[in-house]
């Protein structure tokens, strides 16, 4: 949607407690993420054709940093030793403001986009079922514009970059923070895909998290010959897993925990001594997530025990429970309402329903007018939920999440629904809508030092008041970045030719033939 700058100029701006900058400079942001809109369209696509799991990355940051390189900004791969990561910064004197969105993909979800029917790329590949593809290209519109702004106006300030690796594994913000990647940042805005347009404030309701290996080491022999000689290492963790199992009826009703076997063994004729499992443990708050990996330890080393083997303890990742900054959330909000909705078409709206019906799911229509900002008081209690890394951010600078409307409602999280809509004009229309309030929220920071005050006192005065980051990684932990890399040297080569082409095509589905939005039931394969 254009937002014009005669309009902006003439609107009346809702007073807030904090100054906001002008009309005239938003509407200059606006303008200019039009002028972008094909380039995010372009790079939405392409990082969905590259579908690459957590830790594997490499082609779709290494596509977003050529995009910021050639904008101008500084890169600089390697941030806390991850491979994929990088940091983009830009700029001088003033607020330093940080931008970021998660980029990575989930396995097994590969899903042919712009249609309803159930159909994979590539059988058992990564897919954006999550739709981390339309983040980083948002972000990217957002600081072009805001930089473009900025210099034209001779507007101090500097911009720093950073993609979200492997959320999906919740995997690299705590590392992030460890190792200083938002030292001097004064404030910072995330975004992540949704079906709505909306921010929040305050404790916003997901769990924290802490992502564990248990490797249980035993002794082989011979599994017919003489057992007696084994100590099956499978048989602890197999113990381990019905231990928690019965363990869960008596914890609080707010953790969540889950497992995957990684690791039984080789063959049924070989006592194995070796054996890995690897969970989640979630709950609400620091010290409630760092109770229940107690927890764990304690049933993995019972499990040790009557075995006969023994047991380590590895954390993967963690991610700390998510809060959102009240000064910070109330600005975005007021552009997220100046910006508005899309403008959906007709097209849209009948893909939407064909999709949900398709699927059997609830049918709602894409949303038209933006929902109200959520508050501790609007929001439901809590029972807890979801995690995101990017929480460890936010207990470090101020800091919010602004969801933007790229997907259809009704879709199930990390399934292949969510990837249906993910590289449509949907998709397209959201990250562009979400770029323009997102580069008018960097304006206000940088013309306004009120508001970056008030986001730092509430942070200090009521966010700390609340509770205190303690996150569970050490100085000596490191990513786990050899995960999935087994997985994409298999699957790449059959991927690749499924990468987009933007030079040829107009856009992915033309790319896959896929008409819009007709046959968004029918097989795209034929």
């Amino acid at each position: 949607m254009m937002v014009a700058a005669c309009a902006l100029a003439g609107a009346a701006i809702p007073h807030l407690a904090h100054a906001q900058a002008s009309p005239a400079l938003k509407a200059e942001a606006a303008a200019n993420v039009d002028a972008h809109a094909k380039m995010v369209a372009n790079a939405v696509d392409q990082i969905f054709s590259y579908a690459e799991p957590g830790f594997q990355e490499f082609k779709s940051t290494r596509y977003i940093a050529d995009l910021l390189e050639k904008e101008g900004f500084k890169v600089e791969f390697g941030v806390a030793g991850i491979p994929t990561a990088f940091k983009a910064t830009w700029g001088e004197g003033g607020p330093l403001i940080a931008l970021g969105s998660d980029i990575d993909c989930l396995l097994g979800v590969s899903q042919y986009p712009g249609t309803g029917k159930l159909t994979p790329m590539v059988a058992g590949a990564p897919g954006h079922g999550e739709g981390h593809n339309s983040g980083m290209p948002l972000i990217v519109a957002a600081a072009i514009a805001a930089k473009d702004v900025m210099t034209k106006h001779g507007i101090k300030g500097r911009l720093l970059i950073w993609p979200g690796i492997a959320e999906e594994l919740l995997a690299t913000k705590a590392y992030y923070v460890r190792d200083g990647l938002f030292k001097g940042v004064d404030a910072n805005i995330f975004t992540h895909v949704a079906s709505g347009f909306q921010t929040g404030w305050g404790e916003m309701g997901n769990n924290g998290l802490v992502s564990v290996e248990y490797t249980f080491h035993g002794k082989t022999a011979h599994a017919a010959g003489d057992p007696w000689d084994g100590l099956s290492a499978l048989d602890a963790v197999e113990i381990m897993d019905t231990a928690w199992n019965f363990r869960r009826e008596h914890l609080p009703v707010t953790q969540r925990s889950h497992y995957v076997i990684t690791n039984g063994g080789g063959q049924p004729n070989v006592v194995p001594d070796l054996a890995t499992v690897w969970y989640y443990f979630r709950e609400r708050t620091f010290k409630s997530v760092a109770d229940l990996y107690k927890t764990g330890n304690e049933v993995a080393d019972g499990a040790a025990k009557a075995t006969g083997t023994t047991v380590e303890h590895r954390i993967l990742g963690y991610a700390a429970p998510n809060y959102g900054n009240k000064p910070l959330a109330e600005a975005a909000y007021e552009n997220i309402k100046l910006v508005g909705m899309p403008k959906w078409t007709a097209e849209d709206q009948a893909f939407t329903k064909t999709v949900q019906t398709t699927l059997g799911r609830p049918v709602k229509p894409l949303a038209t007018t933006v929902g109200e900002l959520s508050t501790p008081a609007s929001r439901p209690r809590s029972i807890g939920g979801g995690s995101d890394d990017v929480g460890d951010i936010m207990w470090t600078v101020p800091s919010i999440t602004i969801g933007f409307p790229s997907n259809i409602p009704s879709m199930i999280g990390h399934n292949k629904t969510s990837a249906m809509a993910m590289a449509t004009p949907i998709a397209h229309k959201g990250a562009v809508a979400g770029a323009k309030a997102v580069a008018m929220t960097v304006l206000d920071l940088m013309t306004t030092p009120k508001l970056i005050a008030e986001a730092k006192g509430f942070q200090k005065n009521v966010q700390f008041k609340e509770d205190t980051y303690a996150p569970l990684i050490s100085a000596t932990d490191k990513p786990a970045i050899w995960l999935n890399h087994d997985v994409m040297e298999k699957l790449r080569p059959s991927m690749e030719k499924f990468y987009f082409d933007s030079a040829k095509y107009p856009n992915y589905l033309a790319q896959l033939g896929i008409a819009y939005p007709g046959g968004a039931d029918k097989d795209p394969t034929k």
